[in-house]
């Protein structure tokens, strides 16, 4: 049996029509991958507007500040950290939240771009030992508790609030952005004091250019500061 091909002028036109429109969507695709391939590279390095989309984070980022009444009532066990305060920054009372690692071995950071993170298995406030704290630059439309960490020099206080209420002040010893490359090396350093013998505190957060490309800043801030009270 043969199969009879319709060539009426009208399938002729249909067959043609359709063949246009199969063209025109791929050439429409073909634009679009080009030109999102030339945006990412003229943005990349670009300074992140704080109104653009984070795409490190894994999970939804909170904005929004917690209520005074969540943060009066924020508790910790007596010896950990509970506030964090940084004068010259104008932060107060940013709850200390517990954290670890995530599943790529990076430090974890909180949701709430207002809270900043205690490393569980760094020092604890008058344990004699380095204290290692993270923060967000900022989130998608908001500043981060850390976006202005880079300003603070040699003598600026870190204050921090334990569980007990006892509270300890650090004095800034250096405060150092590294480049993303050599941030893990810098890690090992981040882990202990400037000072032998001596308690202090370590804060980061990310800094410089974003990257559109790798979805991150290309540098790390590093803090270390020294106990003094």
């Amino acid at each position: 049996m043969s199969l009879k091909i319709d060539t009426s002028p009208k399938q002729v036109i249909k067959w043609v029509v359709l063949g246009l429109l199969g063209i025109f969507v791929i050439v429409f695709f073909v634009r679009v991958a080009i030109y999102e391939a030339d945006y990412y590279t003229r943005m990349d390095g670009s300074e992140r507007a704080i109104s653009s989309v984070e795409t490190i984070e894994q999970e939804e980022l909170i904005e929004e500040k917690p209520a005074e009444t969540e943060v009066r009532s924020y508790s910790v066990p007596a010896d950990r950290p509970r506030y964090l305060h940084i004068p010259k920054l104008d932060v107060y009372y940013a709850r200390v939240i517990s954290v670890g690692v995530d599943a790529n071995g990076a430090l974890a950071t909180p949701r709430n771009i207002h809270d900043v993170g205690w490393y569980l298995s760094s020092g604890k406030p008058g344990e004699g030992k380095t204290i290692v704290i993270d923060g967000h630059n900022g989130g998608p439309k908001v500043h981060g508790v850390f976006k202005d960490l880079p300003k603070l020099v040699q003598g600026d206080q870190i204050v921090i609030d334990r569980g007990d209420g006892v509270q300890y002040t650090y004095s800034v010893y250096d405060n150092e952005t590294v480049p993303l490359a050599e941030a893990d090396k810098y890690m090992v350093k981040a882990m202990h004091s400037p000072v032998s013998g001596v308690e202090s505190v370590t804060l980061i957060t990310c800094t410089g250019e974003w990257s559109q490309t790798r979805g991150t800043y290309l540098s790390r801030q590093f803090l270390r500061a020294i106990l003094v009270q």
